[in-house]
């Protein structure tokens, strides 16, 4: 067994989701598309879009259900840290608005945010290790929130059917539960990429400027791009933590698609209950999946206390992540 550390540990989980459900037959009145289209392709079956919601309001009520799940109360937060890699508001950051939400006052609980795309969970869990590690923080609300819906263009059957919208969170401590972690990045940035738009300026000349462009992927790239990289990180991250494949009670990959998730699992000679889930009623949430998935998966009584787990993400950069955890 890998040795104990004074590091980080999981002392709450939450999530929330739109309460709007999308299925796949739904979308055929926006788009060309079918279910059967859609989940041969994907593994998708429904998945939870904003309608009325805040975004924001989303993002704090995981927040604040991890809070609960942590028998702490807000004012025992003294840090927000929030993943996001897109929503209307560009400043103040997602963080700060989770703090008023939750009604943290006063100057005492620092906010920011982080995107790492789809990979950022994990690249999270890093940033928090570090500030406990270094006695910086002692109760971090960790919050991963998304609306990817917003980020596509509904007339593009092959992006708009795999994404959906909501927010997954945790409450971290110390302890010696985060046993390992491996991040990576290429730069790729034609594979996955979305621009927004900004104000104009008198002073452009209009050559070289980007406009806006919608989610763009490419779609065969992306997948063998994320098992490949999956593959090597799962493997290298459980060696890191002194363990063997066999050892992980759990594995939770980021829910990008079923088929990535399928390809992944073939290459490892492990019981398939292993794996979870949730792709077929969420679609692809970006960054909010595996805690999402997390949440879900202890709250149905699935996990307990000293069970390992790997998280493992991949994305837009082209980044990668994973980590080894003992909850």
């Amino acid at each position: 067994m890998p040795p104990k550390n004074d590091r980080m540990k999981i002392l709450g989980t939450g999530s929330a989701l739109p309460k709007h459900t999308v299925t796949n037959d739904m979308l055929s009145d926006y788009v060309e598309t079918s279910d059967e289209w859609i989940t041969t392709r994907t593994g998708i079956k429904s998945r939870q879009i904003i309608t009325t919601e805040r975004f924001e309001d989303l993002a704090a009520l995981a927040g604040q259900r991890a809070i609960d799940a942590a028998g702490l109360v807000p004012e025992d937060i003294d840090f927000i840290i929030c993943h996001n890699v897109c929503n209307v508001y560009v400043t103040p950051s997602l963080a700060s608005l989770v703090q008023g939400a939750l009604g943290i006052k006063g100057p005492n609980c620092p906010t920011m945010d982080i995107n790492s795309a789809c990979a950022g969970f994990v690249y999270g869990l890093d940033i928090c290790d570090a500030f406990l590690q270094t006695g910086r923080a002692s109760h971090i609300l960790y919050v991963c929130a998304e609306e990817v819906t917003r980020m596509v263009d509904w007339t593009q059957r092959e992006t708009c059917v795999l994404f959906g919208d909501g927010a997954g969170a945790l409450v971290l401590g110390k302890g010696d539960n985060y046993l390992a972690s491996k991040l990576t990045s290429t730069p790729m940035p034609d594979v996955i990429y979305y621009r927004l738009p900004c104000e104009p300026t008198p002073f452009e000349t209009g050559e070289g400027i980007d406009t806006h462009v919608s989610m763009q992927l490419k779609g065969r790239e992306v997948f063998r791009m994320a098992v490949t990289s999956a593959q090597r990180d799962i493997r290298d991250v459980v060696s890191k933590a002194g363990l063997q494949l066999e050892d992980i009670d759990h594995y939770l990959l980021h829910q990008a698609n079923l088929r990535i998730i399928d390809a992944i699992k073939q290459n490892f000679d492990l019981p398939q209950e292993r794996f979870h889930t949730n792709i077929h009623k969420r679609g692809n949430t970006s960054s909010a999946s595996i805690p999402i998935l997390l949440d879900e998966i202890i709250r149905e009584g699935k996990v307990k206390r000293g069970d390992l787990m790997v998280f493992n993400g991949f994305g837009a950069g082209f980044v990668t992540s994973a980590a080894v955890v003992r909850y």
